[in-house]
């Protein structure tokens, strides 16, 4: 009897997710030993033509991570979707839009501009700019097209599951292969992580008061953290409330602030304005001019309320106006 074959891609993340396959340390044996992987070009020596040359829906599965920005990536996930039965966005990159989604605060053109002419470690006298195609000896030499914004992967293609984190979590990549394998999955759809938000798991949340109130907005390197005590009555922006559960609280227990990799629960139509409005209504002052003060010491609003999720937000970004314009 033939295994099953499954396939992993990268696309526009930090390569994290891949790292997390790798983190399965012996646990992985037992998936090498049940599959036959047929696509994974960081790893092993896969072309892009092995492929194209598969039946449709060859492989049973495969896991992609990272956003779609390029041609190439959404080139890409258009042909492993054909060749595959299940497509799984692997990862906040795929899922949400990740941490490349908050290059949708900027329009094309100014990103390119910052790359190849403005930034102070680059020597480009002649600004030259990377060209989609280049005529070198009577051959043209091609690159891949930058689009005008960052979409998730169900922006591009149909995706059937959802693995959250960033990245994914070695105990939910087990359950999510064993349930494939098994064929003991949830409904289309589902994100495969526990439906709670991290609060409710935190082994902090009976130091956290039942009437919340800060009179400051702390940064971590600003104070000396408490070990014990609920991070956001710290006056740390804490986004455990608004998140999913299934990481281990891996941050807090490193006495660090969530910051919302695993995304809202299914609750939640936008994480950004859940997380916002649930720090917004701990904020003290009696004055309005008291609040906005406090509120000002919150440096990037949308870096911490949209750090993984501005693609697949309501808000989407600015750079959606910019959507396929050319520089």
């Amino acid at each position: 009897m033939s295994k099953p074959k499954i396939g992993f891609y990268w696309c526009a993340s930090c390569g994290g997710c891949e790292e997390a396959v790798v983190d399965l340390a012996e646990d992985i044996l037992p998936v090498v030993e049940a599959v036959d992987i047929v696509f994974w070009p960081v790893a092993l020596d896969f072309k892009r033509a092995d492929v194209e040359a598969m039946p449709d829906n060859e492989m049973a599965v495969c896991f992609i991570n990272g956003a779609i920005r390029t041609s190439e990536q959404e080139e890409m996930a258009q042909l492993l979707r054909a060749k595959s039965q299940l497509i799984v966005a692997f990862g906040s990159c795929s899922h949400m839009g990740g941490i490349p989604g908050l290059a949708n605060q900027f329009v094309r053109t100014d990103i390119l501009d910052r790359v190849y002419y403005d930034s102070q470690m680059v020597v480009n006298p002649d600004n030259i700019r990377p060209q989609e195609a280049t005529a070198v000896n009577g051959d043209s030499l091609s690159l891949p097209s930058f689009d005008g914004a960052v979409r998730t992967l169900d922006q591009t293609v149909d995706v059937d599951y959802y693995l959250p984190g960033c990245s994914p979590p070695v105990a939910l990549i087990v359950q999510a292969v064993t349930a494939i394998l098994e064929g003991k999955l949830p409904d289309k759809g589902t994100v495969l992580a526990p439906d709670i938000a991290l609060c409710d798991e935190c082994s902090r949340k009976e130091s956290k008061p039942d009437e919340l109130s800060i009179n400051k907005i702390r940064r971590p390197f600003e104070i000396e953290i408490n070990q014990e005590d609920c991070l956001l009555a710290q006056g740390l922006p804490c986004l455990g409330a608004a998140t999913r559960s299934g990481c281990g609280a891996a941050c807090i227990e490193g006495n660090m602030p969530c910051t919302g990799c695993m995304g809202p629960t299914s609750r939640v139509s936008d994480f950004g304005a859940k997380a916002l409005s649930g720090l917004a209504s701990t904020i003290t002052g009696e004055e309005e001019h008291d609040i906005a003060r406090r509120l000002e010491q919150l440096v990037d609003p949308v870096g911490t309320f949209y750090r993984y999720s501005l693609p697949m937000s309501l808000l989407k970004g600015r750079a959606i106006s910019d959507k396929g314009a050319k520089a």
